[in-house]
């Protein structure tokens, strides 16, 4: 990598987010109730300055809050591609099947989370559940639609070769299928983790449990929006750094 391309590596994204800094200060300007990125600032350094102390079940730093509301995400997460990546497979490999339960997943798929938490409250009874519920069923749809694009989009020649070598099933699976799906499926994975974090923050803010969205919510609800702005923009910005670290590792493996 030349000086050059160094330097633009450095300097670019400091002017974007010097421009995104000015339109923020302008649009503060003119919508009364905006606050500033300095009064941003001033009103929420302590969130940031002091990450992990916790002054009560809402009145925590912004790393504490993080961390209940990453759990949920990780948990309902795993919940959701540990179903919806077989599901994928069978939908590639039989038509049949994707002809059977297309118009199910074409029914849930829109609904939104709103709808999906209320449900799992009376099943469960409990809100913890039920927002694993909520988030499983939200976010395993782009999987389950990737890893069927990504088994149909096998190349004929690779069935034929294992019909040749008279491969079995598992074999074929494991050796053809999976690795010529994988970025189709590791795709997937990508937006279901996107939206099983705007799952969680629709979640927690209904319910009110400790984390992201129940922070946000009773920050509203006070009319404290600085420390909406903060805790949105930190915690976007640390998500979308370890998922590019994610990609960048997948892809030099």
């Amino acid at each position: 990598m030349t000086l050059t391309q160094r330097l633009a590596t450095i300097l670019l994204p400091l002017c974007g987010i010097a421009l995104a800094v000015l339109a923020w200060t302008a649009a503060s300007r003119v919508v009364n109730d905006l606050p500033s990125p300095i009064e941003t600032w001033r009103e929420s350094r302590l969130y940031v300055l002091e990450p992990l102390t916790k002054r009560g079940e809402m009145d925590q730093g912004i790393l504490l809050l993080a961390y209940y509301s990453l759990v949920r995400v990780t948990r309902g997460f795993l919940l959701g591609i540990a179903i919806a990546t077989p599901l994928g497979f069978l939908l590639g490999v039989s038509p049949a099947l994707t002809r059977m339960f297309d118009p199910v997943m074409q029914v849930m798929r829109p609904i939104s989370p709103l709808a999906w938490l209320p449900l799992g409250l009376i099943i469960f009874r409990k809100s913890e559940p039920a927002a694993l519920f909520a988030i499983a069923v939200c976010s395993m749809w782009p999987t389950v639609i990737n890893t069927t694009a990504g088994v149909r989009a096998i190349p004929q020649d690779y069935w034929n070769v294992a019909k040749v070598l008279r491969l079995s099933r598992t074999t074929t699976f494991l050796k053809i299928v999976v690795p010529a799906t994988l970025p189709y499926v590791f795709t997937g994975y990508r937006l279901s983790l996107g939206i099983a974090w705007l799952v969680i923050v629709a979640s927690e803010m209904l319910t009110g449990t400790p984390g992201v969205g129940g922070f946000l919510w009773q920050e509203y609800n006070s009319l404290v929006y600085a420390h909406i702005l903060v805790t949105i923009g930190v915690i976007g910005f640390l998500l979308d750094r370890l998922m590019g670290m994610a990609e960048t590792r997948l892809r030099t493996t």
